[in-house]
């Protein structure tokens, strides 16, 4: 709360600083056009013609006076005209300056939708196809020396790096800009494709499939959700909620393609044709993707570590970091799950895409309900279901009929932090804050991102696959509470700006914060 404090001093401060320096320069501007005006008012009496009569009569002392008065006069009233003119242009261009963009919320913006949903679909949309390849690999022991932990951790790997090279994709956006790091991401993640059809070790793919891929996926995916909320306000959230379904879209459509790929073409195959997907689409993409840095002026700090002495960040990013463990949990254990209560691999080929489609579905849904109920209020009641439902029909669901229910109802909201995390993070910080903050939020994700699977394979070669069930559901659950206590930040915040009294109270967990129904 000190630091809100010396930040509202820094910004009234500044205000006062731009406001001397108007004045300044409106002075400047009136000693100018005085000296203009007065030049150019000698220089027309000089020329002025006088009549016949006014030669052969001269003027008495009085008439002198009155003409004099007359003419001092019209030449206050023309200079005080000139000078409210240039206060108008000045005060105009200060307001314009100081003014924050408005965005257009639309138009072109809706071709960016479209890009970024196609790098969605083909970044996160592909990498959930490694579910299909895990149990294929499993099954048919490509790799006689990998074990299911190496297996789990390569995709982990993917998200993890992805997450990690976050001031890496900030620092090339102000180097280089945003478009050279779209194409340095398409090309990575083609190559990543590409190498790994070619592997004959695990560790081969460590490289390929997790490393390469991840710093890829990071390139296109980190610059991409940036870049689109500078193009929305009032639509935002149903905006991101389009773009996002490109994943889920994208996760069905290379599941069953990957899952009929290995049965009729073979991995490697399989691989080269993701590859030249990739390529195309993202290339596509990235060369019609335009931001509004011009006119937003976002913070260009690839690393600001003032980030993490603050409430909210720490709130965002223990919503994050729970809720991502259960998510690689659900996105890469259910294929896998199918298999244990007997289904064929093609069954747990099409529960994998009945998730993506869930997530597909739900997540422009979700954002069309943000902006309807409030954003962080949405994200806090999703995340919730998200660990109901796991509780209530995933692990009851011993059939095939109840696995797709299962996947669809839980991949609707299972995806309710990558849905809504940008939306809901520029709500508490702002446009300008937005990129350095989303950086600073993705970086601890690594862990979870890394190692959730794997915490999950451990668990179910422990004790079976009911422990790892219930570590899914009490993710989402922790999650639902850290949100639940931003939403509290949120409302003291928006109530302290609004009364602007220095004697506000600080504390900002209170049973109101937590029970108010407020849309927030």
């Amino acid at each position: 709360m000190v630091e809100g404090e010396a930040g509202t001093n820094r910004d009234n401060a500044m205000k006062m600083q731009n406001e001397r320096e108007t004045r300044t320069e409106i002075e400047m501007a009136r000693s100018s056009i005085g000296d203009e005006v007065t030049t150019s008012q000698t220089q027309a009496q000089a020329h002025e013609p006088q009549t016949p009569a006014e030669i052969a009569a001269p003027m008495t002392w009085s008439e002198n006076v009155s003409r004099a008065h007359s003419r001092t006069s019209s030449r206050a009233e023309e200079e005080e005209d000139v000078e409210l003119q240039a206060f108008a242009s000045r005060q105009t261009e200060g307001n314009f300056a100081l003014r924050e963009d408005v965005p257009p919320d639309g138009g072109y913006g809706w071709i960016c939708t479209l890009c970024v949903c196609l790098i969605n679909a083909h970044t996160w949309g592909v990498n959930a196809a490694w579910g299909v390849f895990l149990a294929y690999f499993l099954r048919v022991s490509t790799f006689r020396s990998a074990t299911h932990l190496e297996y789990a951790l390569i995709g982990g790997l993917s998200i993890s790096q992805a997450l990690m090279v976050t001031p890496l994709v900030a620092l090339s956006n102000e180097k280089f800009g945003t478009r050279t790091t779209l194409l340095i991401g398409t090309f990575l993640l083609s190559a990543s494709m590409l190498t790994s059809s070619f592997a004959t070790e695990v560790w081969q793919l460590f490289l390929s499939q997790g490393v390469c891929f991840g710093w890829g996926m990071g390139c296109l995916y980190i610059t991409a959700a940036a870049i689109l909320p500078q193009w929305f306000s009032k639509r935002r959230s149903l905006a991101m909620g389009l773009a996002s379904a490109g994943s889920g879209f994208g996760g069905l459509a290379y599941n069953l393609g990957a899952g009929a790929g290995l049965e009729t073409l073979g991995w490697r195959w399989t691989y080269r044709i993701l590859a030249i997907a990739t390529l195309v689409t993202n290339l596509t993409s990235a060369i019609l993707l335009k931001d509004r840095n011009r006119l937003v002026r976002p913070s260009t700090k690839a690393f600001d570590v003032r980030e993490y002495a603050r409430v909210e960040t720490w709130l965002l990013i223990t919503w994050g970091f729970m809720t991502e463990l259960g998510f690689v949990v659900l996105l890469y254990s259910l294929p896998n799950y199918a298999q244990t209560i007997g289904l064929s691999s093609q069954q747990g080929a099409v529960v994998g895409a009945m998730l993506s489609l869930g997530l597909g579905f739900g997540r422009p849904l979700v954002g069309w309900i943000s902006d309807v109920f409030g954003r962080i209020n949405v994200a806090t009641g999703m995340t919730a279901l998200c660990g109901i439902l796991c509780l209530g029909i995933w692990i009851p669901a011993k059939s095939y009929g109840v696995l797709i229910l299962f996947a669809i109802l839980g991949g609707t909201v299972a995806g309710t932090f990558w849905g809504t995390v940008v939306p809901v993070t520029a709500e508490v910080t702002g446009l300008q804050r937005l990129p350095s903050t989303f950086g600073m939020i993705c970086l601890p994700l690594v862990l979870p991102a890394t190692f959730g699977e794997g915490v999950a394979l451990e668990l179910v070669s422990a004790s079976g696959y009911v422990s790892a069930q219930v570590f899914t559901a009490c993710t989402f659950l922790a999650g639902a509470v850290a949100i639940w206590l931003l939403r509290s930040w949120q409302l003291h915040e928006l109530a302290k700006r609004e009364q602007a009294d220095q004697t506000f109270s600080r504390v900002w967990l209170t049973l109101h914060g937590l029970f108010d129904l407020k849309k927030v």
